[in-house]
């Protein structure tokens, strides 16, 4: 018998209110994929107690998403999950659909280089604004903010564990202003 797959431990969101009677509960989205990771018949566990819960239903409702839980039947039971963080194991080599996509897990700790290959960095976290994404990248003078925008990220290599900046002064430097300034 073969090994499993290597998974790993993603959260999809956060429960919140009960909607209805019959166990429903509006939550609080962490993926960009919700009709896959709660699709019904998948499993998700709550991270505090490791209870599993199997998705019976999801939908959106208005601006909300919606689930019901096989294990969850009435209001009672939707009000105990009010705050659980609910997580899925999914697999470790697995990618978005689109091509340019990647998942946060993917991009925290690849190594930053600037546009002349020299390390700069890591990156420590993907924040999703409402204007655009930022990639936080730590660097020995502190954390800095990136757009994640391809022209400004334009190479991310996965493989090698790499992700290469545009030549934009100021990008994740102190010295821009310098720089700007001598011509």
């Amino acid at each position: 018998m073969s090994d499993p797959a290597p998974t790993v431990e993603v959260t999809v969101a956060i429960a919140g209110k009960p909607r209805g009677v019959h166990g429903e509960v509006t939550v609080r989205l962490h993926t960009d994929e919700p009709e896959r990771r709660l699709a019904p018949g998948s499993i998700c566990r709550v991270r505090s107690d490791g209870r599993r819960l199997t998705v019976r239903a999801a939908r959106w409702v208005c601006d909300r998403f919606a689930v019901a839980f096989d294990e969850v039947t009435d209001r009672t039971g939707a009000e105990g999950l009010r705050g659980a963080e609910l997580i899925a194991d999914v697999p470790a080599d697995e990618r978005p659909a689109g091509e340019d996509e990647y998942y946060d897990r993917q991009l925290v700790g690849l190594d930053v280089l600037d546009a002349a290959g020299r390390r700069i960095g890591e990156i420590a976290d993907v924040l999703h604004l409402p204007a655009q994404d930022l990639l936080t990248v730590r660097t020995a003078g502190g954390e800095r903010l990136v757009p994640f925008v391809a022209r400004l990220v334009p190479d991310i290599d996965l493989e090698t564990g790499r992700v290469r900046l545009a030549a934009v002064p100021g990008l994740v430097d102190d010295d821009a202003g310098e720089a700007g300034g001598r011509r």
